[in-house]
């Protein structure tokens, strides 16, 4: 009798819980482990995968509170250095494509690499001063482009001219930057580029430049056209083709130190090449051409 109005004693396993309960645990644990989950991830991710977090109640499991959102649904999917990488590549890409094609109607190939390759040493030229690095690299091309004329103009090799200057600019300027004692550079960025950097700055320069060149050009087609196809029809037309080679010289310095920023300087030239070749094939006219070569290089 004494036994059996005693209280039992307490057993030494857990009862197993209803499976309500265990379901709400369950779902509790998921939400935890999601919310753990998404913070390794990117933030683009975040929006697609888990756009807002359910928080349940601690006064009992049956209650619900308000649902907390995690991001705005106004925010758009794209950030804002995706969309400023963008309009540097279209804005690029409006004086690239029909400079591009005066390289290759001219053959100039050769004369832009050797202009970018040069602009290293103004990149240098501006870190050793503190002067903007567009400014240096513009000053140092414009250099570069009117030696390089003047001396062809003289008679000197075109090809052996460049090849010697672009490559001694080049060695320069990386010498330079790397016995500056103030400055820690990483140079990749600009011999490579770095578009996903680029600042609204960076922006409203590379958009003024390539107004610039497309002004220019605009303004100047149809005798650049005509000093293209035949300089003694450009003579007898009234025009002067030393001038004419001159728009496209200062034209593609203005290029070089638009573009370093967004593709570096070893690959402007592809930048003003491989567009306006590709446009060649599917253009009927130059204007047709031009208008190509932009398309491709914005894509």
């Amino acid at each position: 009798m004494v036994m059996s109005a005693a209280k039992a004693p307490r057993p030494w396993w857990r009862p197993r819980r209803s499976i309500a309960r265990s379901s709400v645990w369950a779902q509790r644990a998921h939400w935890r482990f999601t919310a753990m989950c998404m913070t390794t991830i990117t933030p683009m991710t975040i929006r697609m995968t888990m756009p807002t977090l359910r928080i349940r109640d601690r006064a009992g499991p049956g209650t619900m509170a308000t649902t907390t959102p995690l991001i705005g649904t106004n925010t758009t999917m794209l950030d804002d250095f995706l969309l400023r990488a963008a309009l540097a590549g279209i804005g690029l890409s409006l004086a690239t494509g029909p400079l591009g094609s005066f390289v290759i109607w001219r053959r100039m190939a050769y004369f832009g690499d050797a202009t970018a390759h040069a602009a290293i040493l103004g990149v240098a030229l501006a870190l050793a001063f503190d002067l903007p690095v567009g400014l240096g690299t513009l000053g140092v091309a414009l250099s570069m482009a009117l030696v390089v004329a003047t001396l062809a103009a003289r008679g000197w090799a075109m090809d052996t001219t460049l090849g010697v200057l672009a490559h001694s600019a080049l060695a320069f300027g990386l010498v330079a930057v790397s016995f500056l004692p103030r400055v820690r550079s990483d140079l990749s960025a600009w011999l490579f580029g770095d578009i996903l950097a680029v600042t609204p700055a960076d922006l409203a320069f590379i958009w003024g430049g390539a107004a610039m060149v497309l002004l220019l050009l605009a303004f100047r087609w149809q005798a650049l056209l005509t000093a293209t196809l035949n300089e003694d029809l450009a003579h007898a037309s009234g025009l002067n083709p030393a001038r004419e080679r001159l728009v496209l010289v200062v034209a593609l310095a203005v290029v070089v130190a638009v573009a370093i920023k967004v593709v570096g300087a070893l690959l402007i030239a592809a930048m003003l090449i491989i567009p306006a070749a590709a446009a060649r094939a599917l253009a009927r006219t130059p204007e047709s051409m031009a208008a190509i070569a932009i398309v491709i290089g914005a894509l």
